[in-house]
């Protein structure tokens, strides 16, 4: 009985939910026609990607460590797109208010910056109107460069050259140098920073043997891929010495100082080579029992010492240098036999070696080069792949701008940047957008690229004046103009184009800051002063004060756009100091306005002015290769790693 009445309830059930699921069905057919082209209409991207994400978030977070904060996607922004294209700067200079007859260092970069100005109107507008484009043209034509495999130049074609020969390209393992010479007699050295310990001035007798990359800019040295530097009177150390080193964008690196002893068992070998061989007197127990040894110790008599090879450069003895490339670096021999091994630096290949310096006092007989390269693989090759274009800019204000200073033949660096940091998230999203800032070169060949290179990337920004490194501040200049002005940027960094930069790690840090603070953020340095003596000197007309202002290593720092818009606005009244080194110049600007507002600085080592640490936010001097790697590690790894490769 009980399950007769269940089956006519269910039965009546049955018939009357028909008719309601009719209802629902014609009710959710005519909401998705209403609907779905509204949201297609409104922008769909726009709503669902938060939601999307909180919706996976338990998912995402059993993902593999291969899927790093660098892959994840980002909220899609709206765009704007660009109609056309202008990678010229609107930054001027008004020459007018130089004042021609003061000499003060303020004064100077002034009339270098009119200077500089006034010739890069001149050449921009050679290049608009075709003249250059028809010269660059004819001669990048054909820009596989044939060289010859070998070299030779006498003594006296050297000293015509200012003791400079070239390579035309470059260097490829197992090429090798052969360098006749003799080394002149001591003489005295009169310089005020090389006396012995009782105040008399020294005998010296040294030469330099260098491996020279192309000169980049005015006022830039050629980097070094090799310092050889045999002193036969000594140093410091009153010693007979060699010393070998590298010198990467001006900045020296750590020397390695062969005194005559050869390298511990357990260092480091260069293609199985010691770094140092021994030339200095051994002592020989040979002839001595232990017990006579220890008290001949005792006493205080001198040690028996025999002379199995002495120091391979003698004064006005004839030698026979031999470089030779290997994979893992340079190797040199004198008379036949192994003097020290140097190992590749980072940041430097063979086939930038396109330079051989030889100075110092040395009467160098002939050079003979071979086994060289006859073509240079790396020549101003640009991946022109829409894949590496600058997204479109964001409609609206930007979180963070990026300006990155390059110089206009740094092609590989430029395409390196592209093809790592510049792909992350929030750049492609265009939450963060950067651009590369190059002033006009010396050579128009190289300007016409440049300008093809940024109308097809879409991410460089020419500034028009003349490049010259003690004018490195304009750019930094122009970098905030276009920051505050063309992106209305929150934050604006900037940093070089060998810096690799992780943006999520800066953008963290600069949020770390109240946004109604004003900030300056990097790796700062606090009383400093300047040198007076030597390459870097900084005279008392440039800068008087026996101190700088607290400023932040140039390679990579960061401001709030209040204080940009200060320097741009500064800058247009021509109130703005202008110096030679430009991150001191910006630490002298934040100084300023500083006086009016306080501002928050903020320090971290994790800046990296020299090289790279893990867990960086920064990492500076990193050629196109370790950047590339470096990139490689964060993407696969999912944390910042070095790649200190030779």
């Amino acid at each position: 009985m009980k399950k007769g009445k269940l089956d006519l309830f269910m039965s009546m059930i049955g018939q009357r939910s028909i008719p309601i699921l009719v209802c629902v069905g014609f009710l959710y057919i005519f909401m998705v026609t209403v609907e779905v082209p509204f949201v297609f209409n409104t922008g769909f991207s726009t709503v669902t990607q938060d939601g999307l994400n909180g919706f996976f978030t338990e998912d995402s977070s059993r993902a593999s460590v291969l899927q790093s904060d660098d892959e994840r996607e980002s909220p899609i922004r709206p765009v704007r797109r660009i109609s056309e294209y202008k990678p010229l700067s609107r930054m001027t200079f008004d020459g007018s208010v130089v004042d021609g007859t003061s000499k003060s260092g303020f004064s100077l970069i002034q009339k270098s910056a009119k200077e500089a100005f006034e010739a890069g109107k001149k050449l921009w507008e050679e290049i608009e109107s075709g003249k250059a484009r028809e010269n660059g043209e004819k001669k990048t034509e054909n820009r596989t460069e044939v060289c010859s495999d070998s070299v030779f130049l006498s003594g006296s074609a050297l000293l015509e050259r200012n003791g400079i020969t070239t390579l035309p390209c470059g260097l490829k393992s197992g090429s090798h140098v052969t360098v006749v010479g003799k080394p002149r007699q001591a003489h005295v050295d009169r310089s005020p920073f090389k006396k012995d310990k009782q105040d008399h001035y020294v005998m010296v007798s040294q030469f330099v043997m260098e491996l020279q990359g192309l000169r980049t800019v005015d006022g830039e040295d050629p980097p070094r891929m090799l310092h050889f530097n045999p002193r036969l009177k000594g140093d410091w150390s009153e010693k007979p010495v060699i010393e070998l080193n590298t010198c990467y964008r001006m900045q020296w690196g750590t020397s390695l100082r062969c005194h005559g002893k050869k390298s511990m068992a357990d260092d480091e070998t260069v293609d199985g080579q010691v770094k140092c061989e021994e030339w200095i007197h051994s002592v020989n127990h040979s002839q001595e029992s232990k017990s006579t040894w220890w008290w001949n110790r005792l006493i205080g008599e001198r040690k028996k010492e025999t002379a199995d090879w002495p120091y391979p450069f003698s004064e006005g003895k004839l030698f026979v240098l031999t470089l030779r490339a290997g994979m893992e670096g340079y190797h040199v021999s004198v008379d036949g036999r192994h003097v020290a091994s140097f190992p590749h630096r980072a940041g430097f290949t063979l086939e930038d070696a396109t330079g051989l310096s030889l100075k110092g006092d040395i009467d160098v007989q002939f050079i003979f080069a071979a086994s060289l390269p006859t073509s240079h693989p790396r020549q101003r090759i640009l991946d022109l792949s829409s894949r590496w274009q600058a997204p479109d800019l964001p409609d609206g204000p930007v979180e963070l701008f990026i300006g990155i200073i390059s110089a206009g033949n740094h092609f590989t660096e430029r395409m390196a940047v592209r093809r790592t940091w510049m792909q992350h998230r929030l750049i492609q999203s265009s939450v963060v957008v950067a651009r590369f800032f190059v002033a006009l070169h010396a050579r128009k060949e190289v300007n016409v690229e440049l300008k093809r290179e940024a109308g097809f990337f879409g991410d460089i920004v020419i500034v028009p004046y003349m490049d010259n490194y003690s004018l490195l501040v304009l750019k930094t200049v122009a970098i905030f103009e276009y920051g505050v002005r063309v992106m209305s940027a929150k934050y604006i960094m900037k940093c070089d184009d060998d810096t690799f930069v992780r943006v999520d790690a800066v953008m963290e840090e600069v949020k770390k800051v109240p946004a109604v603070k004003s900030s300056y953020v990097g790796n700062i340095n606090f009383y400093h002063k300047p040198f007076r003596y030597g390459k870097w000197a900084v005279t008392y007309e440039e800068w008087a004060e026996e101190q700088y202002p607290p400023y932040a290593n140039g390679p990579g720092y960061i401001v709030s756009s209040d204080i940009a818009h200060f320097i741009v606005s500064e800058y247009e009244k021509h109130k703005l100091r202008l110096f030679k080194m430009e991150d001191v110049s910006m630490g002298l600007w934040v100084e300023q306005f500083n006086s009016s507002r306080p501002v928050e600085y903020v320090h971290s080592l994790k800046f990296y002015q020299f090289g790279c640490s893990d867990d960086y936010y920064t990492a500076h001097y990193q050629s196109p290769g370790q950047m590339i790697c470096m990139w490689n590690k964060l993407q696969q790894q999912g944390r910042p790693q070095c790649c200190n490769m030779r």
